[in-house]
C-alpha cells in the first residue's frame, strides 16, 4: 500500500507541469495533466470519460452567425419568439407575457460532441429572466425558465432583426450580457460520490497532488457543453426522462460569473440535462 501512494505521488508531481494539448484546434486553457498521465495513475476512471466543451466567454459584439453567449441568435422570421406567461416573483399572474432572452447559441462547427442529433447544427436556449417560485415539473424553482430548441442553421432563410425585449426582469443577472466564446475541448469526469468507492481515496490524492487547490479533474466548472454535473451541495440524482425512462445526461451548464454578468441561485449553476435516446424528449433543469 505504501508503495503504492509513493507511486501516485511521483506520478502525480511529474503532470503538474503538464496540460492538456490542443484538441481539434481549440485552445487549451484548463490547467490539468493530459488524459493519458491521467489514466496511467488511475486507469479506473476511463470508462467514466465523457467529452465535454468548456465555453470561455469574452465580451464583445458577436453576429448572429457566431456562436455565443448573450448574443443575436439565428431566429427565422417567421418562427415566433418564445414568451413566458407564468406567475413569476414581478407579476403574480404572468401578465403581461415576458419575450424571453437569449441565454447561449452554439454552432456544432464550433463545439462538436456527441450531444449533437443527426442533421442538427444549432443549437439555441433561452430563458425568462424573472425568477419562478412554482414552475412546471422540468424547470427550476426560484429561476428562471428555459426554452430550448435545436435546428438546421441552413433552414433560416429570413432572419428575425429585431427581437422583442421583456416587459420586465427579476435581476440584472438574469440579462446575459453578448459574449463571444472560445471552445476549449476537453474530457471531464464524474464528481467522486458518483464513482466507485474503491477508487475515491485514490482520485481524491490525485486531485490534491495536480491542483492548486481545486479539482481540475472532475466535473470542470463554467460554462460547459455536455460533460459531467457537480454535486458538492446535495447528492447526485439521476433525472428519468419523463417520456422514455432513460437516464438523462448533462447538456449544458449555465455558471454564474463576472464576464457574463450572470448570477444564478447563490452564485451557482443552472443545468440543463436532456435525453439521449431522443433530443425532441422533455428536458429537465436543476440549480446547484
Amino acid at each position: 500500500m505504501i508503495r503504492e501512494w509513493e507511486r501516485l505521488s511521483q506520478l502525480a508531481s511529474t503532470l503538474r507541469a503538464i496540460y492538456d494539448p490542443l484538441a481539434g484546434g481549440m485552445m487549451t486553457r484548463t490547467p490539468r495533466p493530459t488524459i493519458e498521465a491521467l489514466l496511467a495513475v488511475l486507469p479506473e476512471l476511463a470508462p467514466h470519460a465523457r467529452d465535454a466543451v468548456i465555453l470561455h466567454p469574452e465580451r464583445a459584439k458577436p453576429d448572429c452567425r457566431n456562436s455565443s453567449i448573450g448574443g443575436p441568435l439565428l431566429w427565422p422570421s417567421d418562427e415566433p419568439w418564445p414568451e413566458c406567461s407564468l406567475p413569476d416573483q414581478n407579476s403574480p399572474v404572468g401578465v403581461p407575457a415576458a419575450a424571453m432572452v437569449p441565454v447561449a447559441q452554439i454552432f456544432r462547427r464550433d463545439a462538436p460532441g456527441p450531444w449533437w442529433p443527426v442533421g442538427i447544427d444549432l443549437l439555441q436556449i433561452l430563458w425568462c429572466p424573472n425568477e419562478h417560485w412554482d414552475p412546471p415539473a422540468q424547470q427550476a424553482d426560484i429561476s428562471p425558465v428555459f426554452e430550448v430548441r435545436w435546428r438546421r442553421a441552413a433552414d433560416v432563410i429570413s432572419r428575425l432583426t429585431t427581437p422583442p425585449s421583456p416587459s420586465r426582469y427579476n435581476e440584472d443577472g438574469y440579462l446575459p450580457q453578448a459574449c463571444a466564446i472560445t471552445a476549449e475541448r476537453v474530457t471531464d469526469f464524474p464528481f467522486r460520490d458518483e464513482l466507485p468507492a474503491e477508487i475515491r481515496p485514490r482520485l481524491e490524492e490525485l486531485v490534491r497532488e495536480t491542483g492548486d487547490g481545486g479539482d481540475a479533474i472532475t466535473r470542470l466548472a463554467g460554462w460547459k457543453l455536455g460533460g459531467w454535473p457537480t454535486w458538492h451541495l446535495t447528492h447526485p440524482t439521476v433525472f428519468p426522462c419523463g417520456d422514455c425512462g432513460t437516464a438523462m445526461t448533462l447538456l449544458f451548464t449555465v455558471a454564474s460569473d463576472d464576464e457574463t454578468g450572470v448570477v444564478v441561485g447563490r452564485w451557482g449553476d443552472l443545468r440543463i440535462f436532456t435525453c439521449p435516446a431522443d433530443h425532441r424528449h422533455a428536458f429537465q433543469v436543476d440549480l446547484h
